[in-house]
Formats: C-alpha cells, sequence, structure tokens
C-alpha cells in the first residue's frame, strides 16, 4: 500500500511526522507538505509562478519526503502528478494542530489538500486533533492508520472522503465514534480595528456560537467526547452508504484503547 501524506502546518509540523511514523508500520510513504506553516488557506493553487520542490531528509526510517514552496493543494497536484512513482492508493492530510469542524473545512488547507486527492480519483482522509497535548497526536494517528488498515483489508467500492476529529480527552476517556455530518453557521466573522501611530489595521476574529444540539454534528460529537468522522461529498451519488460506513468504524474505538 502507499500512501502520500501532507499538511498545512508545514514540513517540520510535529502531527505530519507522527502521522507518517504510524503510518509507516503498514505501508510505503511519501510525504510532501508546504516548506512553511500554510493554515486557513483553503483549496488555494499556485498559477502566477513557478514552484520549488526540496527533498527533505525525514525523521522517520524509510520514508521518502519533499517541501514544496506553495500550498497544500499544490504539494498534493505535484506529489500526484510528479513525484510519486507507482500506484497511490491513498491521500491524507495532517494531524493538523487544532480542530477543522464544521464551516472550518470550506477554509482549513488541511481538509483543501485531501480534496485534491480525493478530486482526483482517490480516497482522502482529513485528520485534525486539538493542539494542547502531544497524546491527541498519538491517539489521532491510530485511529487514522487504524481506518486505513481496515480500508485496505475491506476496500471500500467507491472512493471516500473522510474528516476526522479528535476530541479534547485522553483515549480512556473518549466516549466512542461517532459518523457526523458538519455543523454549520458554528462561527461568527468579526473584524477588530487597532492602530500604530496614524497606521489603522484591523485583525480578523472568529467568535464561536454557542454549543449546538444537533446531536449528528461534528461539533457536537466532539463536545460529547466522540472522536467525530464526517464524510464529505458533492453530490447525492458520492455519498457514502451508511453501513459502509458503520462497518469501518465498528469496534474502533474498542480496537484503539486494547493496544
Amino acid at each position: 500500500m502507499q500512501i502520500l501524506v501532507t499538511n498545512d502546518d508545514g514540513i517540520i509540523a510535529e502531527g505530519l511526522w507522527v502521522l507518517a511514523r504510524e503510518l509507516a508500520k503498514i505501508a510505503s510513504v511519501t510525504v510532501v507538505a508546504p516548506d512553511r506553516e500554510r493554515s486557513a488557506i483553503g483549496t488555494a493553487v499556485t498559477l502566477r509562478h513557478p514552484l520549488r520542490v526540496k527533498p527533505v531528509k525525514p525523521p522517520v526510517p524509510g520514508v521518502v519526503a519533499y517541501s514544496v514552496d506553495g500550498t497544500p493543494s499544490d504539494s498534493v497536484i505535484l506529489a500526484l502528478g510528479k513525484l510519486m512513482e507507482g500506484r497511490v492508493d491513498l491521500v491524507i492530510s495532517g494531524i493538523n494542530h487544532g480542530p477543522n469542524l464544521g464551516e472550518d473545512v470550506h477554509i482549513s488547507g488541511t481538509v483543501g489538500a485531501a480534496l485534491q486527492g480525493y478530486l482526483r480519483g482517490f480516497s482522502a482522509i482529513a485528520v485534525s486533533a486539538p493542539d494542547e497535548s502531544e497524546r491527541h497526536l498519538d491517539t489521532a494517528a491510530r485511529a487514522a492508520t487504524a481506518l486505513v488498515k481496515r480500508m485496505e483489508e475491506n476496500p471500500p467500492p467507491r472512493r471516500l472522503f473522510l474528516n476526522i476529529n479528535l476530541p479534547d480527552r485522553p483515549l480512556a476517556g473518549v466516549a466512542g465514534v461517532k459518523i457526523t455530518r458538519l455543523a454549520r453557521e458554528s462561527h461568527i466573522n468579526t473584524v477588530e480595528e487597532d492602530s500604530h501611530g496614524r497606521q489603522k489595521y484591523y485583525w480578523l476574529e472568529r467568535e464561536r456560537l454557542g454549543e449546538t444540539e444537533d446531536s449528528d454534528t461534528d461539533i457536537w460529537a466532539i463536545e460529547h467526547g466522540h472522536i467525530s468522522i464526517t464524510p464529505l461529498y458533492f453530490s447525492h451519488d458520492d455519498k457514502p452508504p451508511k453501513p459502509l460506513l458503520d462497518g469501518l468504524c465498528s469496534g474502533l474505538l474498542k480496537e484503539l484503547k486494547s493496544r
């Protein structure tokens, strides 16, 4: 199995290499990621200047790695178009340092990178975890790897695009794994004004709205201690059937806790 791993936090981000290290236990892994942090850039693609790629000495033995002086989407397009040889089975983006829930997926570089793989016919997974503790990265990497292994053992009949988020709890306190949908109206954007001398400047702020009561949403799942797995798709025909998702996720938490 050959997997492309990318992110939007940059080639030196800890979450990227925690994920690559865990995936390398079950697959051949190539890492292609931005040369610096490129969060909240969505699906941006570089069109008006050339891109440069540099080989990187990976901290994980056996992994091939490159940095790209572009966006997360650029990294995936370059990887699939030029840098990777042979069959690619899966594109995974993460582990993002911070959640990608609800409306955030529309500006997320993590989700945007996974989307580029999905648009090119590959199954794709975006993985995000709270950034307060290293323990979340380890749990997220193990959960993603367990899911990938299940997909390898029982290949889904169609490509999948999944957005995974971890709750801010130790593994022992995780309540379950929940198939969810994206929450709506999770934030409101505001503008803060300040000045430096005579020069005004502005900060774009995101103010979180109150807790959601919709128990089938990703935000509700995270707030109540569940791992959220949200299928993303563009039309009803692309929507994965519930039995397929239930089969992939059934017993996943028990498997993680038993290790």
